[in-house]
C-alpha cells in the first residue's frame, strides 16, 4: 500500500519554547544534531512516505528555505503558507488541500510517533469513516487525557475540557478525508473538529503502542534529544 500524502502542520507560535523560538521555528529547532523537522521527515520516508505538505506560518520562509522540494531526503515537499493570519490547525488544513487530494495523513510539526503509517492508513479505510485518530492509553501520564475509545471508535474527544472517565489521549496523527472538515465547517482548531466527528459516530480510532516524543516544552525538547541521541534514531 502506497502511503497517502501527509500534512506536517508547523506554523504554531511555540510561544512556550521562550526567546528561542522569537527568531527559530519550533520546527526548526536543533534536536540531536539536525532540525527537527529533518527527524520528522527521515521518520516518514522509513515508514513509506513520498509526498508531504507542510503548512507554515511562523517564521515560515525559514522552514521552505531549508526543507526545498525534499529532493535532499527522498521526498517531495511542498510547502503552504497560513497568510498574514494565523489559520489554526483546521484552517491551515484547509488551506492545503488542493495540494493534499481525498484522503491524507495530519500530524503535528512538533511531535515524533513512531508508528505503522501504511497500518493506520489501512484501519482507515477498513472503517469506512470519514475520520480516523490514533489514540494512547496514557491514563494522565504524558499530558492530559482527553478522549474516549471503544472498540475501533472514538466515542468523544474534548481537548479543552477533557472528563474524568478519558483514560485515552490523541496521541498526535490523524487520517482525514476533506469531508471530515464539514463536521465543523467553520472551526479554526482540527480540535473542534475532531469533537463533532466523534459525537456523530464517525471518528474511527486506532491503538498506538508505542509513546510519543514532541518538543513542545524546553523539558520535552531535552526528553525528545536525549531519547533520539541514546537509540540512534537520529541516524534514520
Amino acid at each position: 500500500m502506497s502511503l497517502s500524502p501527509v500534512c506536517i502542520l508547523a506554523g504554531g507560535l511555540a510561544t512556550r519554547l521562550g526567546d528561542r523560538a522569537r527568531t527559530l521555528p519550533k520546527a526548526l529547532m536543533p534536536v540531536a544534531g539536525a532540525p527537527f523537522l529533518f527527524h520528522q521527515l527521515r521518520l516518514l520516508r522509513s515508514y513509506g512516505a513520498r509526498r508531504v505538505v507542510v503548512c507554515v506560518a511562523h517564521l515560515g520562509d525559514q522552514i521552505a528555505d531549508a526543507v526545498g522540494d525534499g529532493s535532499a531526503l527522498d521526498l517531495d515537499v511542498v510547502v503552504v503558507h497560513d497568510g498574514p493570519e494565523l489559520a489554526g490547525t483546521a484552517g491551515a488544513v484547509r488551506g492545503a488541500l488542493p495540494e493534499l487530494g481525498d484522503e491524507f495523513l495530519v500530524l503535528y510539526g512538533d511531535t515524533y510517533l513512531r508508528i505503522d503509517y501504511a497500518d493506520v492508513q489501512r484501519a482507515f479505510r477498513d472503517s469506512g469513516a470519514p475520520a480516523l485518530m490514533t489514540v494512547l492509553r496514557n491514563e494522565g501520564r504524558w499530558d492530559t487525557s482527553n478522549a474516549l475509545y471503544d472498540d475501533g471508535w472514538v466515542t468523544r474527544h474534548d481537548k479543552r475540557n477533557p472528563t474524568p472517565d478519558m483514560a485515552w489521549i490523541d496521541y498526535g496523527l490523524t487520517v482525514l478525508t476533506p469531508r471530515a472538515l464539514d463536521a465543523a465547517p467553520d472551526a479554526p482548531d482540527l480540535a473542534e473538529v475532531f469533537a463533532a466527528l466523534a459525537e456523530r459516530g464517525e471518528l474511527a480510532g486506532y491503538v498506538a503502542t508505542n509513546r510519543f516524543y514532541e518538543i513542545g516544552t524546553p523539558a520535552a525538547l531535552a526528553e525528545t534529544e536525549a531519547w533520539l541521541r541514546s537509540t540512534g534514531a537520529q541516524r534514520h
